[in-house]
């Protein structure tokens, strides 16, 4: 449970290789000294992850595996995982595929590994988490989502409805969990430079893993529902969400 004056204590991210979640327990580090769980499927390509987290302040750091897309596992890994470590105060959903656009508009079954990861894996694991959460009475689940996700582009549009799709699901856990002190925030942001995003033109707006980590510090602080980053990403697409369909086909986005 959180401190006396609210700061995190215990951190779990499914997902650890992730350069946002590992941004994100680093902010976390500074400001308290939590234990912090990696789940990831190769547990053991994270030292330098670990390493770097205790050198923030973390007070533990632990390694486990996790299959995002092994969907019969996960409400055992949930049963396990809370059984041993105890409660957690954050659990991020940070997994995810960016694939191959092009590739998924001819393959389904390319199509397939996009959208099981994105969307099926995050319901999947999604569903027990918030169940322990709410047994326990407290904790924020948080999900790395997109702005791709709130209006999907011929670029992209396989990613952007699958992260659609796992936003929305977002959005109906967070009211079906007001009351039972679990806190559900998305966060939405633009294009973040990271691995998962190497050898791609930067996109107007981008950002770093370190700007998107600052945000959702402070979104667990205010207890906000939903982030942007950066903010002004807000106010751009919600004009986008409302442009003639034929215009925006035209568009250089």
């Amino acid at each position: 449970m959180k401190d006396a004056l609210g700061s995190v204590q215990s951190v779990l991210v499914l997902g650890g290789g992730s350069d946002i979640a590992l941004a994100t327990c680093r902010e976390l580090a500074r400001r308290r000294h939590p234990r912090i769980v990696l789940a990831a499927r190769k547990p053991e390509s994270l030292d330098d992850a670990k390493d770097s987290l205790l050198a923030a302040g973390a007070s533990e750091v632990t390694a486990v595996p996790f299959d995002a897309t092994d969907f019969v596992a996960h409400e055992q890994f949930v049963a396990t995982t809370f059984d041993r470590f105890g409660d957690f105060d954050v659990v991020i959903v940070a997994f995810g595929v960016l694939g191959d656009q092009s590739r998924a508009e001819t393959d389904s079954a390319a199509a397939l590994e996009i959208v099981q990861t994105n969307f099926t894996g995050v319901v999947s694991i999604s569903v027990p988490v918030s169940r322990r959460l709410e047994q326990q009475g407290h904790g924020a689940l948080v999900l790395l989502s997109s702005v791709a996700g709130e209006r999907a582009r011929r670029a992209n549009f396989v990613y952007g409805s699958s992260k659609a799709g796992a936003d929305a699901f977002f959005q109906g856990l967070g009211d079906a969990l007001q009351g039972s002190g679990v806190h559900v925030m998305i966060v939405r942001p633009g294009h973040v430079t990271t691995k998962m995003t190497e050898g791609k033109d930067p996109a107007p707006l981008a950002t770093t893993p370190e700007h998107v980590a600052e945000a959702i510090a402070r979104g667990l602080e205010r207890g906000s529902e939903t982030v942007y980053v950066p903010s002004a990403l807000r106010f751009v697409m919600s004009g986008l969400r409302h442009v003639p369909r034929s215009v925006f086909r035209r568009l250089p986005i």
